[in-house]
């Protein structure tokens, strides 16, 4: 299974451009779920899967993580 990872940000509505991303959450390729049950917004900012565990996915959501691992390893 694919995988990308999405951004959450602090503010509940759309994302103002250029916003700070509260977390990082990683979420099943094109989807707005991520693995940890949030539901993120689908004009949210992405990444590839690659990037976790970089500088680049930080701060990155603990729970995705855990289960991140577990379905890739």
């Amino acid at each position: 299974m694919e995988h990308e990872m999405r951004a959450e940000y602090a503010e509940a509505d759309s994302p103002p451009k250029d916003a700070p991303v509260k977390l990082w959450h990683m979420v099943r390729l094109d989807g707005t779920q991520a693995m940890c049950g949030r539901e993120l917004q689908p004009e949210a900012a992405v990444q590839p899967a690659d990037a976790w565990g970089t500088a680049a996915a930080e701060p990155f959501c603990h729970s995705c993580g855990a289960l991140y691992l577990r379905e890739v390893a």
